[in-house]
């Protein structure tokens, strides 16, 4: 078997596709296969992402039916899905049955919801409609990298942006208890957050100077934040989240707020994260107020926090498209693959975006 890993990406013509196909193409261990489209089948991906122009000259998207013959028989596969929820299962499923049948070695990435949750009631209370491929959950887990140390699974499902962010706020403070499990929450998101598919809340005279919140304590993703905080802290977590709508294009911040369970210092508060995330390459504890356009366009995430009488504030900030979502699962993949957790992720925020 050849070491070269064929990379494919399904639904890749919304932003995180665009994001996945940007990394892949500077990735040293990952070759690209095939961008997977069937409404834009035929098409140049430089047509969809003009900015890819310089990496993927007149490659084209191909059909669901079309992208397995570019696979040889006995190959390796890093598989990423950023079909959206609820298709991306059923998508999963019929991939891994052809690649089955020809031999290859496959690990599959999800950023849709499809597999965040381990248990299907779960999943279908919360999207409010069946599971594409219900046989496979046991297949898969979820979680950010920073906080799964045994991958006993072969494929995952990346958490969701907002709940990626919000996590690496969380977990260290819920390991330490030195607060209560109850956490509130109040996170920003840019536009492309609501996918390529223009809609009114991100309708850009609606967006542009303007800031709101939506589904006030009725997120979705309230519900996988304290299940993979659980999972992660082993602590039962309640989380009052709201989420806004910001005036940007990408990017989010997180704010959290929690009771101490007692006296706390921001010294020991910052202690409890700079331990946490020393071994991790793209998680800084950062002085101060952390900011958005430190992180923008990179797989890095900032923290800071802040202690006053019985109250903490840990405050996150990351790129959602990219730690929230493409970059996240290049760095799963690269886990999944045992390559370095970041290889192809050493880019620095651009700035003044």
């Amino acid at each position: 078997m050849s070491d070269t890993i064929q990379a494919v990406v399904l639904g890749a013509t919304g932003y995180v596709g665009g994001e996945l196909l940007r990394l892949i193409a500077g990735h040293p261990d990952l070759q690209f296969a095939a961008a997977v489209s069937t409404s834009r089948d035929g098409q140049e991906i430089a047509a969809t992402y003009p900015n890819l122009a310089g990496a993927y000259g007149d490659e084209r998207f191909v059909s669901h039916g079309e992208w397995l013959d570019k696979l040889a028989a006995g190959s390796k596969l890093a598989l990423f899905s950023a079909a959206p929820h609820g298709a991306s299962a059923a998508l999963v499923a019929d991939a891994l049955a052809a690649t089955a049948k020809k031999d290859i070695t496959v690990h599959v990435v999800d950023s849709s919801a499809d597999f965040r949750y381990a248990n299907q009631l779960d999943y279908e209370v919360v999207y409010g409609t069946g599971h594409g491929a219900p046989d496979l959950l046991a297949d898969f887990q979820s979680g950010v990298p920073e906080h799964v140390i045994d991958v006993r699974a072969a494929h995952v499902g990346h958490p969701g942006c907002f709940a990626t962010a919000v996590l690496l706020a969380i977990v260290p403070m819920l390991r330490s208890g030195l607060t209560e499990s109850e956490v509130f929450v109040n996170g920003i998101t840019g536009s492309t957050g609501s996918g390529r598919s223009p809609q009114a809340g991100t309708h850009h005279p609606e967006r542009h100077s303007n800031l709101y919140a939506y589904k006030p304590l009725a997120h979705r993703h309230s519900p996988e934040i304290a299940g993979l905080a659980e999972a992660a802290s082993g602590r039962e977590t309640t989380v009052h989240f709201v989420p806004h709508s910001g005036p940007f294009a990408r990017g989010i911040h997180a704010t959290v707020q929690a009771k101490t369970t007692q006296p706390v210092s921001v010294e020991q508060l910052t202690d409890v994260f700079e331990r946490a995330y020393a071994d991790s390459p793209f998680v800084e504890v950062t002085s101060g107020t952390p900011r958005l356009k430190d992180v923008i366009a990179s797989n890095h995430c900032r923290i800071g926090v802040a202690v006053s009488d019985d109250t903490v504030v840990v405050m996150s900030v990351i790129d959602n498209l990219v730690k929230g979502a493409a970059g996240g699962s290049v760095q799963w993949m690269n886990r999944l693959w045992g390559l370095p957790e970041a290889n192809g992720l050493g880019a620095a925020a651009p700035g003044w975006t």
